[in-house]
């Protein structure tokens, strides 16, 4: 497999290494800014006939320096520069290789005077395939972390899990500046939880990939892009953030960018208390559905906090046209989580019986390193190049817990248990990939790479109960998981225009290799298979201002972490979450309809969409079989709320165990439509809004092996045919006020789903924040508030006939207030807003034919 993946990358880079400019010549140059003389980075240099017929065009580098290839002729060429008064040189004769000297660029005051205006208005960029969404000017997440950084996005909602999804589907890939690798570790949510939201620049939200996307992912891909500096000389910032509960901070962004070199840098630590707090009241029944006994449990956790992370990477301008970077990331988060959980156990008639107590205390150590290395060969400035990416990653988290469970107001302590969990996961991953294009024609694009993933999963559960004076393994809850994961993808694509239409078709092929063994059991299960993934697009500009796409791909969702991992957490052992090693991949047919519409103060996206999922996971939650048997007996039971003393003479409290497990049930059909507004009124106030609405049916059954309760087995059937209709909707509104204070706030909705086994009601939330701007624009202080209304809560409501009726709250985090001070040094909040916009003319702002 090595020797493959060598061979691959010599042959891209061999392949593609020549360049083919012959009979032409050069015109070279240098702009610089008037008064000052400073070089202008990232000035457009465009070259046209006199009938303003583009030739070529490129950027000025450092120096401000350009070099362009043109066949001799007659000429104009453009200089242009955000900010600056543009110049032409008009009816150049150019015959052969000419110097055009020292070029002056003159600041427009008008311009000047729109910066930020313009700026605010470019926080969302639209292309075919994709939203960028900037984020440095969100006041909303400042102090946060990356979970708040995408919650605020639209068309993207994070549950109080911290579960993404997107459209309100939770089969999306996240990826960080374009790889996985960086996300080693089975537990995403948490893993964005970790991440400051400091260290973000932009996401881009991909709602349905072109083929030369991994086609991972049913819902679709978001892409977090950290910051690297750009601007000249050394800068950056440092941020400082404290909050309640505890959230303290201390970050920074640090950038040297010189000729030859970029260097730039992230560093951070952080201290955070997320308070957290649950409640399940249970129903058991019987055959016939009348009431065996009600166990009201209720839990409160801290999920303390303490983090590093530092970044640290190199751009090496080698030339004009090879560009190398290295980047070395490290990670590490100490936590503990001490929760109590509360039983109040009652029997068929609502009387009392007892209250269980439940106190777990767990510690984890969780540890990263990525280094990731990539360099891209330009042939010409027409975007003929070769990319080659290579990461590295390693992941060791160790968790360890400690559990006591007694009944409380009883002095027989007989019926105490004490239990300690352990569970002990490396990760290791490995990703190649090689990317070529090749500009076709006038506005053509052929594009060919390969993609390589190699990832490692190794966990290590184990629970023992204290016995007498001995630790004692329980087989139930104790397995070594090994999950090794090989894919390897070929893809190609090519796009074009041909007058007001745009069409790009891509085909992908994967080969995936899958071990899932179960090593403490024997159990060794191998899935090989391989797919072709086609994707097409289509656009039509209907004017100016509005345009019209349509998008077709195939996608694919792979089982990982811990819906495989049969190991379950132990804080409650009545309500518990169950993986399942025998799920299979699902499989997505995407088709997209999108509507463009841009007027002087409003833009308008919107798209309709439909999802066709085969083989979809689907959550069953059913009685296991076991019960937690306590016998009360020999004292008084006192109730905890009316003082009454009942004597229980040997009675035994037998509460059913209720599982939570993934199964491979049903065919999704998911249909839907959004809307974005992006509006600004008036100078000093935006307003953006997102809409969704979709319909979910789902098709499927499900048989399973049970208990009546009584000790006899029964077997029951779950019809999973369900149609549901729900919606979430997003409003934002950024105003300035006197004084330049910035009063951001918003408010978002989920509307009520309903599921085979129940629903999920409706949440509502609202955040706000302010902002001021002090020590001449270098230093920010901001204040905002997540939650206010302390309303963000995960609600569920579960009936499965013949078995249990409960009604479930989950709040993974109460109102958090965060004040944080940021300064600047050696860049204005100007010069930062400069900096976004010469990223995006590097990356080639939002004038792709495609994306990509």
């Amino acid at each position: 497999m090595k020797h493959l993946q060598f061979s691959l990358l010599l042959f891209f880079t061999l392949a593609f290494s020549s360049a083919f400019a012959q009979g032409t010549v050069k015109v070279t140059g240098k702009i610089v800014e008037q008064g000052s003389k400073q070089p202008l980075e990232f000035t457009n240099v465009i070259i046209q006939t006199p009938e303003n017929v583009t030739v070529t065009g490129g950027l000025t580098d450092a120096n401000g320096e350009f070099s362009l290839d043109v066949k001799p002729g007659t000429y104009n060429i453009k200089f242009d520069f955000i900010s600056f008064k543009p110049q032409v040189i008009t009816g150049r004769q150019i015959n052969t290789s000419v110097n055009l000297g020292l070029i002056t660029l003159a600041p427009d005051a008008t311009v000047l005077n729109a910066v930020e205006i313009t700026a605010e208005r470019s926080t969302v960029e639209i292309k075919l395939d994709k939203r960028v969404y900037s984020v440095g000017n969100d006041m909303m997440v400042r102090g946060g972390t990356v979970s708040d950084v995408l919650d605020n996005v639209p068309s993207l909602s994070v549950d109080a899990e911290g579960n993404v999804a997107l459209r309100g589907n939770q089969s999306v890939t996240i990826l960080i500046d374009g790889r996985p690798s960086t996300l080693a570790g089975s537990n995403v949510a948490e893993v964005l939880r970790l991440l400051p939201a400091d260290s973000v620049d932009k996401v881009e939200v991909i709602t349905n990939p072109s083929a030369r996307y991994d086609a991972e992912g049913g819902g679709g891909i978001v892409n977090i892009i950290l910051k690297k500096g750009k601007a000249n000389g050394f800068n950056g910032s440092i941020i400082a953030t404290t909050g309640d509960p505890a959230n303290h901070g201390l970050s920074t962004n640090l950038n040297y960018r010189s000729t030859n070199f970029n260097l730039f840098s992230n560093l951070g630590y952080n201290y955070r208390n997320n308070p957290g707090n649950s409640f399940t009241n249970s129903r058991y029944l019987d055959e016939n559905d009348n009431t065996t006994s009600y166990t009201n449990e209720r839990r409160t956790n801290e999920r303390l906090r303490k983090g590093y992370n530092a970044s640290l990477g190199l751009e090496w301008f080698i030339d004009s046209t090879f560009t190398w970077t290295n980047s070395l990331s490290i990670r590490r988060n100490l936590g503990d989580n001490p929760s109590k959980t509360f039983y109040d156990n009652y029997d068929a008639d609502r009387n009392f019986l007892s209250t269980r107590y439940r106190y777990s205390l767990e510690d984890d150590e969780e540890s990263n390193v990525n280094y990731s290395t990539s360099f891209i060969k330009k042939f010409n400035n027409k975007g003929h190049q070769v990319k080659v990416d290579a990461s590295v990653s390693s992941s060791l988290e160790e968790e360890n817990t400690n559990i006591t469970d007694e009944i409380v107001n009883t002095s027989d302590t007989s019926n105490n248990s004490y239990q300690r969990t352990s569970n002990d996961e490396n990760d290791t991953r490995t990703l190649l990939q090689a990317d070529y294009e090749l500009p076709v024609g006038e506005g053509g694009k052929f594009e060919a790479g390969y993609r390589g993933s190699f990832a490692t999963t190794e966990t290590d559960a184990r629970t023992e109960t204290l016995e007498g004076t001995d630790w004692v393994n329980d087989p139930n809850y104790t397995n070594n998981l090994e999950y090794k994961e090989k894919v390897n993808a070929l893809y190609t694509q090519y796009g074009n225009k041909a007058g007001k239409f745009s069409y790009m078709a891509g085909l992908r092929w994967e080969d995936s290799n899958i071990d899932v063994n179960l090593i403490n059991v024997g159990n060794y299960n191998n899935k090989r298979y391989n797919n072709f993934f086609p994707s097409a697009f289509l656009g039509y500009e209907i004017n100016d201002g509005s345009n019209l796409t349509l998008s077709y791909s195939r996608r694919i969702n792979r089982p990982r972490g811990r819906f495989l991992n049969p190991f379950a957490g132990l804080q409650s052992n009545i309500n518990i979450f169950r993986g399942n090693p025998d799920l299979n991949p699902s499989k997505t047919h995407a088709i997209d309809l999108g509507y463009i519409k841009k007027w002087k103060k409003l833009t308008l996206s919107s798209s309709a969409y439909l999802n066709v999922t085969d083989d979809n996971f689907q959550f069953v939650r059913q009685q296991s079989g076991d019960f937690i048997t306590q016998q009360v007996g020999g004292a008084d039971i006192v109730d905890p709320v009316t003082g009454e003393v009942t004597v229980v003479d040997g009675q035994d409290i037998r509460t059913p165990v209720t599982l939570t497990t993934p199964v491979n049930i049903s065919q999704e059909y998911r249909f839907g439509f959004e809307f974005n507004i992006n509006y600004n009124p008036y100078k000093w106030w935006r307003i953006n809004s997102n809409f969704n609405f979709f319909r979910n049916e789902t098709k499927g059954d499900y048989t399973f092996n049970g208990d009546d309760g009584n000790g006899n087995p029964v077997i029951y059937y779950q019809n999973f045919n369900n149609t549901a209709y729900t919606w979430t909707t997003r409003v934002n509104s950024k105003i300035t006020l006197p004084y330049k204070i910035d009063w951001q706030i918003n408010g978002d909705y989920r509307g009520a789903q309903k599921n085979a086994q129940g629903r999920s009601r409706g949440v509502a939330a609202v955040n706000t924040a302010l902002s001021k701007d002090i020590l001449k624009d270098k230093g920010t202080l901001s204040l905002n508030v997540q939650d206010i209304f302390n309303s963000r809560k995960m609600k569920n409501e579960t009936f499965i006939s013949g078995q249990v009726e409960s009604y479930s709250e989950m709040q993974w985090r109460q109102r958090q207030v965060t004040f944080s001070f940021t300064y600047r040094f050696n860049m204005t909040k100007a010069d930062r807003q400069k900096e976004q916009q010469q990223q995006r003319q590097d990356n080639g702002g939002g004038e792709e034919y495609m994306g990509g």
